[in-house]
C-alpha cells in the first residue's frame, strides 16, 4: 500500500469542507438579499444566527462540524503518512469516513433528518475512534 494512499481520503474531506463552505455563502448571501438585510445590521455577534432560517443556520452549524472530528482525522492521517504505517485498513476506513461524511453533510445542509444525521455522525465518528485507538496501540505497543 502507498503511503501516500491516506491523502485521498484527507483530500475528499477537504473537498466536502470547500463544497459545504460554498454552499454555506450562497444561502446566506440569498437569505440577506431575499430579506433585505443591510449587512451593517449583522455586525453584532449573532445578528445572523438570530434572524436565520434553518436553510441559512444548518449549512453554517455543519460548516463548523467539519472542523471538529475530522481535524482528529487530519492529524491522524499525518501520524500514519509520517510513520509509514498506513495500510488498506487505514485507508479504507478513511474512505468510509469520508462518505459517511458526506452524507451527514447532505442529509444535515438539506433535509436534516436528525436521527439519520445523528447516526451518520455517530458511524463516522465511531471510524475515527477506531483509526485513532488501532494507531495508539500499534504506537504503545510497539
Amino acid at each position: 500500500m502507498p503511503q501516500r494512499a491516506i491523502f485521498g481520503p484527507v483530500f475528499g474531506t477537504v473537498l466536502l469542507t470547500f463544497v459545504v463552505w460554498v454552499y454555506l455563502y450562497i444561502r446566506r448571501i440569498g437569505f440577506i438579499r431575499g430579506q433585505r438585510i443591510n449587512p451593517q445590521e449583522l455586525a453584532i455577534p449573532g445578528a445572523l444566527a438570530r434572524l436565520s432560517t434553518p436553510q441559512v443556520a444548518n449549512p453554517s452549524d455543519n460548516f463548523k462540524n467539519l472542523f471538529e472530528i475530522p481535524v482528529i482525522f487530519y492529524v491522524l492521517a499525518l501520524y500514519l503518512f509520517g510513520t509509514g504505517k498506513v495500510d488498506a485498513v487505514y485507508v479504507n476506513a478513511a474512505w468510509l469516513f469520508v462518505g459517511l461524511r458526506v452524507l451527514h453533510s447532505a442529509v444535515h445542509c438539506t433535509v436534516n433528518i436528525v436521527m439519520l444525521r445523528f447516526y451518520l455522525y455517530l458511524f463516522s465518528t465511531s471510524i475515527v475512534w477506531f483509526v485513532a485507538g488501532r494507531a495508539a496501540l500499534d504506537y504503545f505497543l510497539s
